[in-house]
């Protein structure tokens, strides 16, 4: 949550970005598609299955240079998307966290509306203040803020049902995208750990099933508000 007020002068979106990749925290990035495996022995092995734009003229001996700078003498190398040398040197370190980030500016009714234009159009942003209401309501109130929290955690909500029994709408069981997924194999999870030992197959009606009541297995993807029957 920042001040749109006090923003523009002391750019505090810019300082948290700054010492949060300091740290290793990328914000609102996705792991790059790249497949680094460590061997004893055979040198360095590089490819790609995309064209190279930003590891200069000669990729190959760029990624051979960045890995024996971090001590790695013996590995495959691959790239499934164009990476720059960041991403690179991110993949061999492999301690970097990958996370969603949505900056609410609060207070917008102390600012002009070009200013409030200006944030509202920033990426990951969404405008709003406490005291007027403007986007952001009671805790038990839906308003966009909420609902851009829902998008930006990948929710899902999932009801669950009993056989010969109504499916419970009052109490359903919440997955995440950027946790543990969406799956069956998901909800099984969450639920217990002795429903996925003795999983033989769900019954799904939703979104995400071809007809109702489809027989699913456990690598199946859930959409919100599906009805499943394990």
């Amino acid at each position: 949550v920042l001040d749109a007020g006090k923003e523009g002068l002391n750019r505090h979106r810019e300082i948290l970005e700054t010492e949060l990749e300091t740290v290793g925290i990328r914000l609102n990035q996705r792991p790059p598609n790249v497949t680094l495996s460590r061997k004893l022995t055979g040198g360095i092995k590089f490819a790609s299955t995309v064209p190279l734009t930003k590891l200069g003229p000669d990729p190959d001996k760029v990624a051979t240079q960045i890995l024996r700078e971090y001590k790695v003498s013996n590995a495959d190398l691959l790239a499934r998307e164009d990476i720059t040398v960041d991403q690179l040197v991110d993949v061999i370190q492999g301690n970097r966290e990958y996370k969603p980030c949505l900056y609410l500016y609060n207070k917008i009714d102390t600012v002009t509306i070009e200013e409030i234009d200006g944030l509202a159009r920033q990426p990951h942003s969404l405008v709003g203040s406490v005291k007027s209401g403007f986007n952001i309501h009671e805790a038990n109130e839906d308003d966009p803020l909420k609902a851009k929290m829902w998008e930006y955690l990948g929710l899902t909500r999932i009801y669950t049902k009993r056989r010969g029994q109504q499916p419970d709408l009052n109490d359903p069981v919440v997955l995440s995208q950027i946790r543990r997924g969406t799956t069956v194999r998901s909800l099984c999870a969450n639920v217990s750990s002795q429903m996925l030992r003795d999983f033989n197959y769900a019954v799904v009606w939703g979104t995400s099933a071809k007809y109702d009541m489809q027989r699913c297995g456990l690598n199946h993807q859930l959409d919100d508000e599906d009805v499943v029957q394990i």
